[in-house]
């Protein structure tokens, strides 16, 4: 076996994605480009775990060299994926998190129709949870409070999403700025 392939990675989640009671994506991320490269494979492979997972009753299934964990609500499966090595329970504090807030923003009407109508919150929440694979948090109340969600409101306003995505570029503005100011570094040593 690969020495590398145990190497420990902060980029732990391969996938996400959630499907309707039929197998059809409803959203779906995902985070290393060589897993499945082409839409055709990505949907070949969530075929695959949808027609493995939808009648069992398990939370975890192997599949494809990868760690499937797995819940569903109504008529809506949700999968968050990992590496065969990846740590099961990790991967569950990944799903446990994405349901409940959801949950929070569906106002506990974690179904089809609502899921749909709430799309931009959905984006959001997966966001907040993992980026480009690694986990960034694991507790609804937190996402909730970065996504600014309030259960009076309206659930996620246009006001909202612009406020999320400036925060987003000031973030990636920050990182870019302290790139330059180590590399100027590096290079003046």
């Amino acid at each position: 076996m690969d020495s590398t392939s145990l190497e420990p990675s902060l980029y732990t989640v391969k996938a996400v994605f959630i499907l309707d009671n039929d197998g059809n994506r409803l959203l779906s991320k995902y985070y290393d480009p060589e897993l499945y490269p082409s839409m055709k494979e990505q949907k070949n492979f969530e075929k695959n775990v949808f027609n493995k997972t939808h009648k069992a009753d398990n939370e975890i299934a192997f599949l494809e060299g990868m760690t499937i964990v797995y819940k569903s609500s109504i008529d809506l499966f949700f999968y968050v994926v990992g590496s065969a090595q990846e740590n099961e329970l990790m991967l569950m504090s990944v799903l446990n998190c994405l349901f409940d807030s959801l949950s929070q923003i569906l106002r506990k009407n974690v179904e089809r129709r609502c899921l749909l109508e709430n799309m931009e919150g959905v984006f959001l929440v997966v966001d907040e949870i993992i980026d480009g694979g690694v986990i960034l948090e694991s507790d609804p109340q937190q996402v909730l409070q970065k996504i600014n969600y309030r259960a009076d409101d309206n659930p996620l306003s246009e006001q909202t999403v612009a406020q999320h995505i400036t925060e987003k570029l000031a973030l990636t503005s920050n990182v870019l700025q302290s790139a330059k100011e180590q590399i100027k570094w590096s290079i003046l040593k």
